[in-house]
């Protein structure tokens, strides 16, 4: 399995193509600031049709998890999205299979001056090194 993520300012699927705005940044801020994750997710042959869990959450430069007050106590920023890449008609039996993905973000403030990374991985894979990371500019 193969996961390929871009910072953007804003992301969208439609008609399984992946539309990205203000695509391919790395340091954004200081302020809370409109952040979107696009994503490729490409699937084996074997694996099409069947349900896969993503899980995408943000960490620190130290690696911990990123916590910020929630209505039920402190919560990391995480995402999960279940994802089903269906075969296509017509494709060659053990094509690669793709899913588009974007995941829009409502703005949250981070410490300026710090580095953060989103990191994903798919359950039941062994794969971690899916990463895409930023960094918060100084006030």
């Amino acid at each position: 399995m193969k996961v390929t993520m871009i910072l953007c300012d804003a992301a969208q699927v439609s008609e399984g193509k992946l539309y990205i705005l203000g695509g391919g940044w790395n340091v954004a801020g200081p302020g809370p600031f409109p952040a979107a994750i696009g994503m490729l997710i490409e699937v084996p042959w074997d694996h099409g049709n069947r349900p896969l869990t993503l899980h995408l959450e943000l960490h620190e430069e130290d690696g911990s998890p990123v916590v910020l007050p929630g209505p039920v106590g402190p919560q990391p920023i995480k995402v999960e999205a279940r994802v089903e890449v269906g075969r296509t008609a017509g494709a060659a039996k053990g094509s690669p299979l793709t899913a588009p993905l974007a995941i829009n973000m409502t703005p949250f403030p981070l410490t300026p001056g710090r580095r953060y990374t989103w990191k994903a991985r798919i359950e039941e894979e062994p794969e971690d090194a899916w990463e895409v990371g930023f960094q918060v500019r100084p006030t």
